[in-house]
């Protein structure tokens, strides 16, 4: 766990930036951040500041210039960087999501199936899903589980879906491990 403190604000702006920089692997512009985020450039200019003096954010001048986080950002927000993570598919609505790592599954209340839920932590972008949303998550790569859902809450600063658990599923043959 990381042991520099941010705020919301820059947790959220961090994210954001993470996310795009995972798309592109090039400089992110503040007004792309700004967009994802919406806030105005001018605040991104100064989140940014605050960010690179954390050592969290280096800029890049020019004019393909703009801003790349660190690995300290990514131990920041407790993101891992996998070199060939194994895929676990995110859909959403009926179509996969591209560009989107599911990183961790936890389930709460299992002995209660009204109340089951899942916390679906990702990294990538999921500023497009909303409350009550369907979301189908899986197989995983030992157990095979899928998680069929809605979303019940979404976490944008820390990029976490709650999803209310609609049906689960999970082979009865012994993995392959």
């Amino acid at each position: 766990m990381s042991s520099i403190e941010l705020t919301p604000s820059q947790k959220k702006i961090l994210r954001a930036l993470t996310n795009l920089h995972k798309e592109s692997e090039g400089a992110i512009k503040g007004e792309d951040i700004a967009e994802q985020v919406d806030r105005n450039p001018g605040t991104i200019r100064n989140q940014m500041q605050s960010l690179k003096a954390l050592q969290l954010v280096e800029g890049v001048p020019g004019p393909k210039g703009g801003y790349k986080p660190t690995a300290t950002a990514y131990q920041a927000l407790d993101i891992q960087q996998l070199d060939d993570p194994v895929t676990v598919a995110l859909e959403h609505k009926g179509n996969l999501v591209e560009d989107v790592v599911v990183e961790e599954i936890n389930l709460s209340s299992v002995h209660h199936p009204e109340l089951c839920r899942a916390e679906i932590h990702l990294q990538g972008t999921i500023s497009d899903v909303d409350e009550g949303d369907p979301i189908t998550v899986g197989p995983t790569p030992l157990s095979k589980l899928v998680i069929d859902g809605r979303v019940d809450g979404k976490d944008d600063t820390n990029n976490i879906l709650i999803l209310r658990i609609e049906d689960m599923i999970a082979p009865a043959e012994k993995p392959e491990h």
